[in-house]
């Protein structure tokens, strides 16, 4: 798919970087973060903050009115949050079936071995996790792809355990490592424009390409 324009920024994106916008049955602009939606679409590349700024102003609609060319609409007054939502859904959602499909593995010690042993592709912890966890689990990942002494570390996302172990249907998930390669390239495009929507700092890259290095063999599946 070739690139799309951001309607706030004008700026050219990957749509799998982009949040595209579609009009409901009811005339509703509404998320349509899997671009699945049937007619005109309008995409969005911009992060929360600046969205909310534009809907004050005015200038979303403007935007919209312009790429819809006129067609009756109404913008909620809840969208940014409708898109944060979606945002996480999407992302959630696909942690769930990389769980069913035997990609993901949880658990400290676990993780820990496997990050040890080089078959850590990904690695993320619950916004709750504790520090002290987060650090050796990330050192061990540093081990394991021989980056110690760099700043190299897992990602915290933001949502906690309780939203995780839901997602991935298991009992206390604080942490994940993501032992497919595949895997994590498409979590880390959906993590990466959800965190962009946010404003995170600490963003993984949003094009789809995965967030460490050793991606071009896959370990045997932990047990």
């Amino acid at each position: 798919m070739s690139e799309r324009r951001c309607i706030l920024s004008s700026e050219h994106g990957d749509p799998a970087a982009l949040v595209r916008l579609a009009i409901s049955p009811d005339g509703d602009v509404l998320p349509d973060v899997r671009a699945r939606a049937p007619g005109r679409g309008a995409w969005l590349g911009v992060d929360r903050a600046t969205l909310e700024e534009a809907m004050v102003k005015g200038r979303l609609r403007g935007a919209l009115a312009r790429a819809f060319k006129g067609e009756p609409l109404t913008v909620p007054d809840d969208l940014a949050e409708r898109i944060a939502v979606a945002l996480r859904d999407d992302f959630m959602a696909r942690l769930g079936l990389e769980a069913k499909a035997s990609n993901l593995a949880t658990g400290f010690d676990k993780i820990d071995v496997a990050a040890r042993h080089g078959q850590v592709r990904m690695l993320l912890h619950a916004a709750d996790a504790g520090d002290d966890g987060v650090r050796k689990l990330d050192q061990a990942w540093r081990v394991g792809e021989e980056r110690e002494g760099e700043e190299f570390a897992g990602t915290r996302l933001p949502v906690d355990r309780d939203a995780l172990s839901m997602a991935l249907g298991r009992n206390n998930v604080v942490h994940i490592a993501v032992t497919n390669a595949a895997a994590a390239g498409r979590l880390s495009g959906l993590l990466g424009r959800w965190q962009n929507y946010l404003g995170c700092a600490n963003a993984a890259p949003s094009s789809g390409s995965a967030v460490v290095r050793h991606m071009d063999d896959d370990p045997a599946p932990l047990a």
